[in-house]
């Protein structure tokens, strides 16, 4: 996540209801509201901790450098993530040509990015069955801060959590294709760079989108979801943020969601107008929500190690990790499957 927020133009940000007290009994994951449902149930199991630690070694590793926006490692990085894709039979946008989005070293050096190099961003991309115009995005930064006076600053949270999380919900989404019960919407995994510097690869996806805007109908946001912060140390929580900023129907549906599974404890304190932090403006799903696109960001707080070297893997909690990546893949199976396409009905 971005450390610093950008001044922004102003926008009226509603009050939320509050901190969902619900219980965090994990056994009834997948009991509850997706009987009968089989191939969501399959398709959800999909989504395990062990894959999750394999691929975060990975993307996390001293190999990657720190990821940071155009760097070599960046590049070894989005190497692994396109060969995972190719490896689950999930294709890249037509229109696109690769999985490969440039975004050029002018673009970002016009909005302060100084001397970053050219980068790019991914795009896997799973094509609905009945309504293949409407896209829903899961999107997460696979950029970090790279290396600082020769130490790796490894981002396992930021964000690497982030991007092994929409890798394995594309692969659930993938297996329920498999099954014969793709999604009816399509869905793009999106991920972007140069988020550290500046939100840079999601501007530039939203200034110069592969699917029109008009059909985009929204953006699921995973930026830190491995760790949790003092204020919630030990629960079985996650930040969702922005969730009905623009929908009636998406903080609804995302609670739903949430009930049917793992019964997080979803905390809306970051939606408050006078939180000095102001994360709706700091990561990726902004450049989506200043679109009038419905955006829900999850986030797992600040905690010690966030922009640090010590942000490490052996400091995830991947039994979390899962458990907050299936609640963002049970939202999005909800919302690319519903008859009618989400509201926008606030602003």
């Amino acid at each position: 996540m971005k450390k610093l927020f950008i001044p922004l133009f102003s926008i009226a940000v509603l009050v939320s209801c509050g901190t969902a007290k619900i219980s965090t009994d994990a056994a009834s994951s997948t009991s509850s509201g997706v009987k009968g449902d089989k191939a969501f149930v399959s398709a959800y199991k999909e989504i395990s901790a062990d894959d999750l630690k394999k691929n975060l070694y990975v993307i996390a590793s001293d190999e990657m450098e720190g990821r940071d926006t155009g760097s070599p490692g960046q590049k070894k990085a989005g190497v692994y993530m396109v060969n995972y894709y190719k490896n689950l039979g999930i294709s890249f946008p037509k229109a696109l040509g690769s999985y490969y989005q440039k975004v050029p070293a002018d673009f970002m050096k016009k909005r302060g990015g100084g001397n970053l190099p050219d980068s790019e961003n991914i795009l896997a991309f799973i094509e609905g069955s009945e309504k293949p115009e409407e896209i829903v995005v899961i999107s997460g930064h696979y950029d970090h801060v790279g290396t600082r006076n020769g130490v790796v600053y490894n981002g396992a949270d930021d964000d690497g959590s982030g991007t092994v999380a929409v890798m394995e919900i594309a692969k659930a989404f993938q297996s329920a294709k498999k099954a014969g019960k793709g999604p009816k919407r399509s869905i793009l995994f999106l991920h972007v760079t140069g988020e550290e510097h500046g939100l840079f690869g999601s501007e530039y996806y939203t200034d110069n989108p592969v699917f029109p805007l008009a059909n985009t109908v929204v953006d699921l946001n995973i930026d830190m979801i491995g760790r949790d912060d003092p204020e919630n140390r030990g629960k079985q929580y996650v930040y969702v943020i922005g969730s009905e900023m623009l929908s009636s129907q998406l903080k609804v549906i995302n609670e739903t969601a949430n009930k049917r599974t793992n019964n997080l404890e979803l905390n809306y304190r970051y939606d408050d107008p006078n939180d000095t932090e102001r994360l709706y403006y700091r990561s990726d799903h902004y450049n989506f929500a200043k679109h009038n696109i419905p955006v829900a960001f999850f986030f797992d707080g600040i905690h010690e190690d966030y922009h640090k070297p010590t942000d490490d893997v052996e400091k995830i909690d991947y039994n979390l990790l899962a458990k907050r990546a299936q609640l963002v893949f049970t939202t999005a199976w909800e919302i690319a499957n519903r008859p009618e396409r989400i509201v926008v009905d606030k602003k």
